[in-house]
């Protein structure tokens, strides 16, 4: 049973410790330190790139600066190091694996493990899924497959570079928001499919925030858009379709355009 607590007993007061200060602040230095090499080590890639493609010699050179133009001319992009020159992307996996657990009681994870059984015995592989955007209009998801983790995660986001689209983004309702300061939902009621999963994106008020799966959210955070409204039916706990099913609705805001 819990003590009930009393007006007259005074309540005890928890302090933080000097010790449990200095770990804290250690670990937020560790972190700001790990992005800055990231960020170093992606720039000297960038600086060390050489382009093998037409449109990779262009853009090193500096003549294509719009990705946009690219995207719309149809051009194929082979080098993700073109992407990378161009836009500000972030990155995040889906969620597709499980921990091994009782009962299917495993917890979710971003490697899928799968076994190949052959004479020498089983041999284990990781897929992965990752997601990149600009919070701008323009995303993509790729998949990467490979004996371990790290590099199946390294061919998702090369994947995903090399899938990007851009999407249109609008106002739930226009009329009412004259200074069109920045859209923030989807423009119309747009379904996408993949397998037996399907869902359907609806415009939602400002301020809504992302009523949808928790993976998809990933997805629509890095294109940009704050709030919508969503219905999803199928097999939505196959992860890999959900997320294929949102990006096809994502592509579908375009309309006619191409």
């Amino acid at each position: 049973m819990a003590e009930k607590e009393t007006r007259n007993e005074p309540k005890e007061i928890i302090e933080i410790t000097p010790e449990e200060i200095e770990n804290a602040v250690e670990t937020e230095n560790v972190s700001k330190e790990r992005e800055t090499i990231q960020e170093t080590e992606e720039e000297h890639k960038l600086n060390s790139w050489v382009p093998k493609t037409k449109l990779g010699k262009l853009v090193k050179q500096g003549k294509e600066k719009d990705i946009d133009k690219i995207l719309k001319e149809g051009k194929k992009i082979i080098e993700p190091e073109i992407l990378d020159t161009l836009l500000k992307l972030s990155s995040d996996l889906i969620l597709i694996g499980q921990a091994k657990g009782k009962f299917g009681g495993g917890k979710r994870r971003a490697w899928r493990q799968t076994q190949k059984k052959t004479k020498e015995g089983n041999v284990l592989s990781f897929s992965a899924m990752a997601v990149v955007g600009d919070e701008n209009g323009h995303i993509g998801v790729g998949m990467g497959k490979a004996r371990e983790t790290l590099p199946s995660r390294e061919k998702a986001l090369r994947d995903a570079k090399l899938n990007l689209i851009r999407i249109k983004r609008g106002f739930e309702s226009p009329e009412a928001e004259k200074d069109k300061t920045e859209p923030h939902t989807v423009p119309f009621k747009v379904e996408g499919k993949c397998g037996s999963v399907r869902i359907t994106l609806l415009p939602a008020p400002r301020g809504t925030g992302l009523v949808v799966n928790d993976e998809c959210k990933k997805i629509l955070k890095l294109a940009g858009i704050k709030d919508v409204y969503s219905m999803t039916r199928g097999k939505t706990k196959t992860t890999f379709n959900l997320a294929r099913a949102c990006v096809n609705a994502l592509e579908k805001t375009r309309g006619d355009e191409k």
